[in-house]
């Protein structure tokens, strides 16, 4: 990961009074349309009460922050937020569990499906602004959420296309459960990926983490 950048973990209130800054790495990240960002802010609002949340930011202190503290006797700039990334464990009853295992099960068979979502952890996002992308943020906020999870596998949802992201998933042993998935609401292509737990060198990640 990049000088001047460190991980902290957030608990669920923490990562709310952080979420405006999190909206805006999401924004600036995947460029949505203006009138999607309030549907956003609220999922992620409601994430943040899911059971066993485990939820992971990445905060530039480097010398553009020591900077903007200069001449401040004893104190230092807040960290900014230049990623986050969040999951939990994926459970019947939550939207994207019941409709991405229906299709799942449909094409893949019911056992499969089961092995795959019934004890899984949904990485739900995972964003970096994109002057950090490309510089092992993601890589280093990835292996730090899913690091001692008990589930058997981690589950996602990712863009249908060669992507930097896509990449990045399939170099941490990702595959493809399905491609061309279509989520209500939209017409683009998703592919869903998962990987057995725990992912490869997720035991090797950076010391302990600071907390906020």
């Amino acid at each position: 990961m990049q000088p001047g950048v460190a991980l902290a973990d957030l608990d669920g209130n923490q990562f709310l009074a952080n979420l405006e800054a999190c909206a805006g790495v999401y924004a600036a990240a995947m460029n949505p349309p203006e009138e999607q960002l309030p549907g956003r802010h609220t999922i992620m609002e409601r994430h943040a009460g899911y059971a066993a949340p485990a939820t992971g930011a990445a905060a530039d202190g480097g010398p553009a922050a020591r900077g903007r503290s200069a001449g401040r006797a004893g104190t230092g700039a807040a960290p900014r937020i230049v990623g986050f990334a969040y999951g939990f464990r994926c459970a019947a009853g939550q939207w994207w569990h019941d409709l991405v295992s229906r299709a799942a099960a449909s094409t893949l068979g019911t056992r499969a499906a089961a092995a795959w979502f019934d004890d899984s952890l949904e990485i739900a996002e995972v964003h970096v602004l994109p002057g950090h992308q490309g510089r092992g943020t993601g890589l280093a906020m990835i292996l730090r959420l899913t690091a001692g999870r008990p589930e058997r596998a981690a589950v996602l949802s990712t863009m249908d296309a060669q992507t930097r992201a896509r990449r990045l998933y399939r170099g941490l042993g990702f595959i493809d459960l399905l491609t061309g998935f279509e989520f209500p609401g939209t017409d683009l292509p998703y592919a869903i990926m998962g990987a057995p737990l725990p992912l490869p060198g997720a035991s090797a990640r950076p010391g302990r983490p600071s907390r906020w």
